[in-house]
């Protein structure tokens, strides 16, 4: 046809390469790859270093927990000395089902995260308990503004029913029935002493953590709870979450 290339379409471009190349041998160049060494080394730097912040923000979170303990349980100067029985090691609050004043179930683990101030009686509620119940309620009320970080709580055993007389005094009160034998496998007397006869302080993490004396000498049961109030006072608010 006129005008047009009988030519194979590539014959014009290898015609176009210069005398010899295509008798060049086909070469390609390597470049060496870079080490592993310095980039591991890196990673594994920057997990220890992030390591190392995460420790460091749990002591920050953790420390005015662990310096309230430390300051109460391990430094204790003489004219500091505490006057109830620490209890060591601390007894968790067991999983033991109570009755409230309408019959409902309700978990003793329930009062956990805040201070409870305990006594245990008999529903009959003789003298000893009457003045078990005063104490707490008159302790508690002369902490001030940190009574609120503190619940008083009686334990009642024996009858499920307690007396009307009583029911007025302790609108403030956490009131709760409990079967004995299971509250004795927790709270336990000094030797020789009834479960009835001491007053006890479990901690906002629920560890029953100090019982004090039969007839305890309410001014220094004081100085005890104002003494753990400024303790904990750095990280414990009063309620619950």
């Amino acid at each position: 046809m006129s005008g047009s290339n009988s030519s194979p379409p590539g014959a014009a471009r290898v015609d176009a390469a210069p005398a010899g190349a295509l008798d060049q041998p086909l070469t390609l160049t390597v470049h060496s790859l870079p080490s592993p060494g310095a980039g591991l080394a890196r990673d594994v730097a920057a997990t220890r270093r992030g390591r190392w912040k995460m420790f460091l923000l749990f002591l920050v979170s953790a420390s005015p927990v662990i310096a309230s303990y430390f300051t109460y349980y391990v430094i204790r100067p003489e004219g500091r000395r505490n006057y109830g029985e620490l209890i060591e090691p601390q007894r968790p609050l067991p999983p033991i089902v109570a009755l409230d004043a309408q019959g409902r179930e309700v978990p003793l683990t329930a009062l956990m995260h805040q201070w409870l101030f305990i006594s245990v009686a008999d529903s009959a509620c003789d003298a000893q308990c009457e003045r078990h119940l005063y104490l707490q309620r008159q302790l508690r009320e002369g902490l001030g503004k940190d009574k609120e970080r503190m619940d008083w709580v009686w334990l009642r055993t024996g009858d499920r029913a307690y007396p009307e007389r009583l029911r007025a005094a302790l609108q403030t009160a956490t009131v709760l029935w409990v079967d004995e034998a299971q509250l004795a496998t927790w709270l336990q007397p000094a030797p020789g002493a009834r479960l009835a006869d001491h007053l006890y302080v479990v901690d906002p993490l629920g560890n029953w953590m100090m019982r004090f004396p039969p007839n305890a000498d309410p001014s220094k049961m004081r100085r005890d709870l104002e003494r753990l109030m400024r303790a904990s006072s750095s990280w414990d608010r009063p309620g619950r979450p």
